[in-house]
């Protein structure tokens, strides 16, 4: 998925994928964002953070609907622009 997603960033990087930086997100949410840009599962993400599976799975939904995002590989390519992760 990483070359995926590394060759769809290159492939666009001049379209936006959300309105602006990471506006509007908790600290959380932030969090959350850069541990799936990381490439850790729910699951993971639940045991790092001492919150449950549901939780993490909120939150992720809820970052991708404030960024107006479809999937995990838009997740990752918004990480990678805004500098929260880097390749």
């Amino acid at each position: 998925i990483s070359r995926v997603v590394v060759e769809t960033f290159v492939g666009h990087e001049n379209l936006p994928i959300s309105g602006g930086k990471s506006d509007g997100l908790s600290h959380r949410e932030r969090e959350l964002l850069v541990l799936v840009a990381d490439g850790q599962t729910n699951k993971e993400i639940a045991e790092m953070l001492h919150i449950a599976e549901k939780t993490v799975a909120a939150h992720r939904a809820n970052v991708m609907q404030t960024l107006k995002l479809k999937n995990a590989a838009d997740l990752v390519r918004y990480a990678i622009r805004e500098g929260m992760v880097e390749l």
